[in-house]
């Protein structure tokens, strides 16, 4: 029995720019919040039912915020997920290095 090939492509980095879905850098923007979002619950070992509680919202939606269901969700309110789990939220604008090329968003969460 033959293995069937799969086409194998690296990626720039945001997978949804390279599937060239619309809005793909909020997209990105919002599972990165949501990864670290799962992360820290994770870290804090809390059931869904009380990281819901922590942030607003039922067991029900935070499973499916956790399963990639956000699209309901604002990057603002995501932000301020984070900040229900006791996490400080910067945005820092500065020029871009290569001129003429449009600037981009970027998470970097810090572990501590």
């Amino acid at each position: 029995m033959a293995k069937a090939r799969i086409a194998v492509h690296e990626t720039k980095g945001n997978i949804f720019a390279d599937l060239a879905l619309p809005d793909a850098d909020t997209h990105f923007l919002k599972a990165q919040i949501v990864a670290e979002l799962y992360r820290l619950t994770n870290a804090r070992k809390l059931t869904q039912a009380k990281a819901g509680v922590l942030m607003g919202i039922s067991q029900p939606e935070v499973s499916r915020l956790f399963k990639g269901n956000f699209r309901e969700y604002s990057v603002e309110r995501l932000m301020e997920f984070l900040t229900e789990f006791d996490r400080d939220v910067e945005i820092v604008v500065r020029p871009r290095r290569k001129t003429g090329e449009r600037g981009h968003i970027s998470f970097k969460p810090v572990t501590a």
